[in-house]
């Protein structure tokens, strides 16, 4: 089994290379999904965000407004440490069996897609580090058209989170993302088929394969 951590900026297009990883036959870990599965109501991360941010903070349905508790978090830095230290102890914990069953499953080769795989150091437990990137301009521009938001707050939600060039330091493989999608598909085509022959190698007992 190989474990790819798969990581990016907001809206650098890292669910794009996501999808384009499943139609390449990868089991998919998303961490976005599994943060909006462990807030909802009943679930004792639910309770916790409650306890901290108060009941404002809970829709008329009782879910956790995210659009709101965004706009708390992007702007304060203690409230955001409060809410990553809530819930991703439950994050991880879901991970992890999502991974395990995964593999039980056989599959060989599961990505673990996580915005903030590089900030809670997730990348250690990972075999390689996929990036997508695209350089600043480009993101604030593609968040802005996205979300229908100013580019003053753009600027704030892309500032709360590690810089994109910074994240490259850790990178294995980088895509980039900054052109159009034929050519991130090429990129995303070029680095599973080097994995793979990797993994092929080994097997034949020519590379020692990647722990994990």
């Amino acid at each position: 089994m190989h474990l790819i951590g798969l990581t990016g900026g907001i809206a650098s297009g890292k669910s794009t290379v996501s999808k384009m990883l499943t139609q390449l036959g990868a089991f998919i870990v998303d961490a976005d999904k599994i943060s909006r599965e462990v807030v909802m109501p009943g679930k004792p991360v639910w309770q916790k965000i409650v306890d901290r941010f108060g009941t404002t903070i809970a829709n008329q349905q009782g879910e956790i407004d995210r659009k709101q508790l965004g706009k708390i978090i992007f702007s304060d830095s203690k409230a955001k440490a409060d809410l990553e230290k809530i819930t991703h102890p439950y994050i991880e914990e879901s991970a992890n069996l999502a991974i395990a069953d995964a593999e039980k499953r056989g599959y060989d080769t599961i990505v673990l897609d996580a915005p903030l795989l590089i900030e809670v150091g997730w990348h250690t437990k990972v075999d390689v580090v996929w990036v997508v990137f695209v350089d600043e301009q480009t993101q604030r521009n593609r968040l802005m058209a996205r979300d229908n938001i100013s580019c003053e707050d753009a600027a704030v939600r892309i500032n709360a989170q590690l810089a994109l060039r910074q994240k490259l330091r850790y990178a294995d493989v980088v895509i980039d993302n900054t052109e159009n999608i034929e050519k991130t598909h090429q990129q995303v085509i070029q680095a599973w088929q080097k994995l793979h022959d990797k993994v092929d190698l080994a097997s034949d007992g020519v590379l020692t394969p990647p722990e994990g």
